[in-house]
């Protein structure tokens, strides 16, 4: 049985570590391959490359994503199941005879899925957003930020594609795009051809997470997904938050 201890240590997300323990793994010698003007200009066109090519493979359209909604839309998601992270809220509506309440967007979890509706969306029809929010109560390291500029993106299924083929289909097409976005922008930038960061593979591998902790079950979560990448460069986890 997992102690308490174990446990926290199989939390997914930020808040698991400290800011001295983030310090030891942020490398000292970090230098970008780009200069700044070219590291704006590649990540203009990977962003433009991905957004336009996952509308393609996925049968998407872009629309934008709200940064401000009211408080009682409900639609702002808190990110956890205690309330701890909660968004930032002010009053908006100068000169109303009651001002709305209103809060920054931390997340389009539920947001997309109205959006579906709203834009009527048919079966095998979606959105592909580039969401900006504020996350205040985020712990700062390396993978998280208190700022957040994301791509999403949702599309209407039904209850009989909810299967592993069609998971599988879906990753693999998203998986073509990033490689082609790297394909794409190496070619922009031939320095970025760097041996010090080796291609992505050709080719994802799927692994349940059951398996992964039958591979290593004396290991906290984090540890068996980094033991894992060093054989399986990338991977996609199926069964992630069940029990």
């Amino acid at each position: 049985m997992s102690t308490a201890t174990d446990k926290k240590a199989d939390l997914a997300g930020p808040g698991v570590s400290t800011y001295p323990e983030v310090e030891k793994i942020l490398p000292a010698d970090y230098r970008s391959l780009l200069d700044p003007k070219e590291t704006q200009h590649a990540l203009f066109h990977v962003k433009r490359y991905i957004e336009d090519n996952l509308c393609k493979e996925l049968n998407l359209f872009h629309i934008e994503v709200p940064l401000i909604v009211t408080k009682e839309s409900g639609v702002n998601d808190y990110l956890d199941r205690d309330g701890s992270r909660t968004p930032i809220d002010f009053p908006c509506g100068l000169g109303l005879d009651e001002r709305m309440a209103c809060q920054v967007v931390q997340a389009a979890t539920k947001w997309k899925r109205m959006a579906l509706k709203q834009f009527n969306c048919e079966v095998g029809e979606g959105i592909s957003t580039d969401m900006r929010a504020v996350r205040k109560d985020y712990f700062l390291d390396h993978d998280h930020s208190a700022y957040v500029d994301q791509w999403d993106w949702e599309r209407r299924i039904t209850a009989d594609m909810r299967n592993l083929d069609f998971l599988k289909d879906t990753v693999r097409r998203i998986w073509k795009v990033i490689k082609g976005a790297e394909t794409m922008v190496q070619g922009m930038f031939p320095k970025l051809k760097d041996p010090r960061c080796p291609n992505l593979p050709d080719e994802l591998t799927f692994f349940h997470a059951e398996e992964i902790l039958d591979m290593y079950p004396d290991l906290p979560r984090k540890q068996r997904e980094t033991l894992l990448v060093q054989k399986y460069p990338a991977v996609f986890i199926i069964g992630i938050g069940w029990v």
